[in-house]
């Protein structure tokens, strides 16, 4: 199903209160308290974090949660995943870097994550990683490897179907829309149970719904698929 181009009814980007923690509660409570009330980067431990977890469970709605709640203390960090080709020097200014996906990074993003912990370690900036294996089990450079070990290790566990069906209707109510349980039960049939495309999927429908100015139903979704 191609993406539909829409600029209209799309949910603001992750934030930590809505993450749907389950049962991660610990790795999001670690990270709130991390990140704090914007007293500054002293405030905040420079021992590392790490996620890890199957793709679904949350790991890059935390990343890119902790940037935004850090934007908006005015804090700038560096971000590094494995679609960055080109990483940049690490910036003395960030007041943190964040590296997802490390499970997939290449031997030029491996030597700049290195550059970047040694840095920021130096800088006393925090790190926050996270991949789909434990440290020990990743395929990187081995001195990467045990500095992503070495801090505070969290692994992220997919939610159940009843806590899927929470955070879609989190999600849904967030936005105003109202989702039926048969709706639900179609979404969460036809398509993949990947948390992350489940968000996408709601954001499609959203927009396809106002772009069609018709509810959200059964056949409204299977119009958009016919229609993408």
């Amino acid at each position: 199903m191609k993406q539909i181009a829409l600029d209209i009814g799309l949910a603001t980007g992750p934030t930590l209160s809505s993450f749907f923690a389950g049962p991660n509660e610990a790795a999001l409570r670690h990270l709130q308290i991390w990140v704090g009330d914007g007293a500054g980067a002293s405030a905040r431990s420079p021992v590392p974090i790490y996620l890890f977890g199957s793709a679904g469970s949350g790991k890059t709605h935390l990343l890119k949660a902790v940037q935004e709640a850090l934007r908006v203390q005015g804090a700038s960090v560096g971000w590094l995943d494995a679609s960055v080709q080109q990483p940049p020097e690490f910036d003395e200014r960030w007041a943190a870097v964040l590296m997802d996906d490390v499970h997939f990074y290449n031997a030029v993003q491996q030597q700049a994550a290195f550059n970047w912990f040694i840095n920021a370690q130096t800088w006393q900036r925090g790190v926050l990683a996270a991949g789909e294996l434990p440290p020990a089990d990743l395929k990187l450079r081995d001195d990467l490897r045990t500095r992503l070990g070495w801090g505070h290790v969290f692994q992220l566990q997919l939610l159940s179907e009843p806590e899927r069906r929470a955070v879609l209707r989190q999600a849904a109510d967030a936005r105003g829309l109202f989702l039926s349980d048969e709706v639900m039960d179609f979404m969460l049939t036809r398509f993949s149970r990947d948390l992350g495309n489940l968000m996408e999927l709601l954001n499609l429908i959203d927009g396809y719904a106002l772009q069609t100015k018709r509810a959200i139903t059964i056949p409204l979704i299977k119009s958009m698929m016919d229609n993408t």
